[in-house]
């Protein structure tokens, strides 16, 4: 359950198979979002058509009452990866996964995205709760969801926003300058150093510090975390987040690096 949406298990009345259905308000604080949520569908549709992208979360079906859309998606029954690195704690580390499991879902996640930026979309809320696994296993596939924010980035089109969640998000989006998908590559680094820590490189105590340290693009790798982390994976993230677009690698600069 979210602020403006809720998920349910369903199932189909006739072939019995179990799906994700998305009830989206289509007003939010009085304002008409319809559009909004529509965005999200046609992403989902032609990111996923003429062909599925297993990396991509599935739309089957979408419904239209007179208060919410209803998205029909495909059903992922092991949560998100939030709730599996993330630590609860600020003052203490999650049990992370080994860095054999990590690489593994990082792999996945990264053909999502390089899927996604071969259409020229760009994602912009890279983050664990939008990672969902499909099961409980030790290595599980993964599904990217939440497509509210995506943008599609025409050839020498320049888009500024200010979108997303601010432990992920890029230097750039926050100063207001162009977006591409050089702020999603950002990301990526981010939920590297939170997938193997279960701690944020960036957090503050409110959203203005983590906008401030998000800005200094300074990251710590403390011995208290990354003492039996490899120096391949501390590089990986060292490279990943740098702090101008330009310097970042692109997706598959990203597959190609000695640590995946």
């Amino acid at each position: 359950r979210g602020q403006y949406a809720v998920v349910r298990r369903v199932t189909h009345k006739t072939t019995g198979l179990e799906y994700a259905a998305k009830f989206v308000r289509k007003r939010r604080k009085g304002q008409d979002c319809r559009s909004e949520v529509w965005h999200e569908v046609e992403v989902l549709w032609s990111t996923n058509h003429p062909y599925q992208h297993t990396k991509i979360i599935q739309l089957h079906e979408v419904y239209e009452t007179r208060t919410e859309l209803i998205l029909v998606l495909e059903l992922a029954l092991g949560g998100d990866l939030h709730r599996h690195c993330v630590a609860l704690d600020s003052d203490e580390p999650a049990s992370s996964r080994s860095e054999k499991e990590v690489v593994y879902l990082l792999r996945q996640i990264l053909e999502g995205i390089r899927h996604l930026h071969k259409q020229n979309y760009v994602h912009l809320d890279i983050k664990p709760n939008n990672i969902l696994l499909m099961t409980d296993e030790i290595y599980p596939e993964i599904k990217i969801i939440d497509f509210g924010l995506a943008r599609r980035i025409k050839p020498g089109e320049q888009i500024c926003l200010i979108v997303g969640t601010p432990e992920y998000v890029a230097p750039e989006i926050l100063e207001f300058e162009p977006v591409g998908k050089p702020s999603d590559i950002w990301s990526i680094g981010v939920l590297a150093y939170v997938m193997l820590t279960g701690m944020s490189p960036f957090a503050g105590d409110d959203k203005h510090e983590t906008c401030y340290n998000v800005s200094l693009c300074a990251i710590d790798f403390p011995e208290s975390h990354f003492d039996n982390i490899s120096y391949t994976a501390q590089d990986f993230i060292r490279t990943v987040l740098q702090r101008c677009p330009g310097d970042r690698p692109t997706v598959e600069d990203c597959l190609s690096h000695p640590w995946l």
